[in-house]
């Protein structure tokens, strides 16, 4: 009963990162709604800018609830919030503040309380492939964008529903999905101190002397230089390459999602096998070759299909490996609480694009931004031999 327990509850986590992942299928209703609505294309990408400041920021305190409203309380508000928030967003037609706060501000805070639960669940049901699981968990979280994007699509295609009607559908769906799936969400039977994410009261100052350690730092300038580099390519993937066409552009776009997925997996498999020190390092000193080979991958269609599988397949290590090295050092009772903090790297990472654009404004390349991005990396890359993880 145990056995099959643990992977009708490895089920139920994927299916849940797959609900709460929909939101990285923004680009297709930012196309519809700049459409209906009449929006320039800035503002309809709000909603996305939002929900990348609220998740994040959010995420810094899951660990406080997690401990208050346990991990199936966590999860089913979290669930609850971000559909509403979606169907609250149905309302834009009134007045597009109406999505931005819905897919933005109520679908970050969603996916914030409830990322981490089925994460920190699933390590503590497969202690020995701690690696290998959150990339099968997280990967779901990647595929949740090309299943929404799909769907909507398809309900869209006819024209007699609009994007507003799908965003109404699809909340539903995602508030009832995420709901009962993190309603399976728990714990397997094993002595308090090894099991539950809540910390007991005497350990509870613990985890301040964690994020203000060495280790803890070395891994946030890890983790920031990994998501950094990750997101200038994938914000500016068709820009690298401007004289291709946008079916080109569209295809380069669905190499990296598939190689992002991919790698989330791979890496997680990595992390199990190698110390997990070296299995960051290598990551990052593969995005620094990436990087350094962009200028000239990027001239091409095809090398621009090379340089996005490259590029998605290592970010997808970023979003595993941290999360991963997190339980191992500091155990997966505390994920919940540590990793909220870790994962707030994402916030300084989300500026790296626009500076990255930036520098294109003034240079009419981003040959700099990506060199200057490369050596980061192999700063990093040399400084994880200093991460003390056990």
């Amino acid at each position: 009963m145990h056995h099959r327990q643990r992977y009708l509850i490895l089920v139920a986590a994927v299916l849940m990162q797959t609900g709460l992942g929909a939101t990285y299928s923004w680009s297709i209703f930012a196309d519809a709604l700049s459409r209906q609505l009449t929006l320039n294309k800035a503002t309809a990408q709000l909603p996305f800018t939002a929900f990348y400041i609220a998740f994040p920021a959010t995420m810094i305190f899951s660990g406080i609830l997690l401990r208050r409203l346990g991990i199936r309380g966590c999860a089913i508000l979290g669930g609850l919030i971000f559909g509403g928030g979606w169907m609250f967003a149905s309302l834009g037609g009134r007045h597009f503040a109406y999505t931005i706060l819905g897919v933005g501000l109520l679908g970050g805070i969603g996916v914030g309380l409830a990322y981490v639960v089925p994460i920190s669940v699933g390590m503590q049901w497969f202690p020995r492939h701690k690696g290998l699981v959150t990339g099968l968990i997280v990967a779901g979280f990647g595929a949740g964008a090309a299943v929404v994007s799909k769907v909507a699509e398809s309900l869209m295609r006819s024209g007699e529903t609009t994007a507003l009607d799908v965003l109404l559908m699809l909340g539903a769906v995602f508030a009832t999905v995420i709901a009962l799936t993190g309603s399976l969400m728990r714990l397997p039977q094993t002595p308090p101190v090894q099991a539950g994410i809540s910390l007991e009261p005497e350990e509870e100052p613990r985890w301040r002397y964690i994020v203000f350690g060495g280790s803890f730092r070395l891994l946030y300038l890890a983790m920031f230089t990994g998501l950094a580099a990750g997101f200038t390519i994938i914000a500016n993937l068709k820009q690298l390459c401007p004289n291709i066409d946008m079916a080109a552009g569209a295809v380069a776009v669905g190499v990296l999602a598939i190689a992002n997925a991919a790698g989330r997996v791979s890496w997680g498999f990595a992390f199990d096998r190698l110390f997990s020190t070296a299995a960051i390092r290598y990551n990052l000193l593969a995005q620094a070759a990436v990087l350094l080979a962009a200028p000239l991958l990027s001239r091409t269609p095809t090398g621009l299909y090379v340089l996005a599988a490259l590029a998605g397949f290592n970010y997808g290590g970023v979003l595993v490996l941290y999360a991963s090295a997190t339980a191992q050092n500091w155990g997966a009772r505390r994920v919940g609480r540590i990793y909220g903090w870790l994962f707030s790297a994402n916030i300084p990472a989300s500026l790296t694009p626009v500076a990255a654009a930036a520098v294109y404004d003034r240079a009419n390349t981003f040959t700099p931004a990506l060199l200057t991005l490369a050596a980061l990396l192999l700063v990093a890359g040399l400084m994880s031999r200093l991460i003390q993880i056990r």
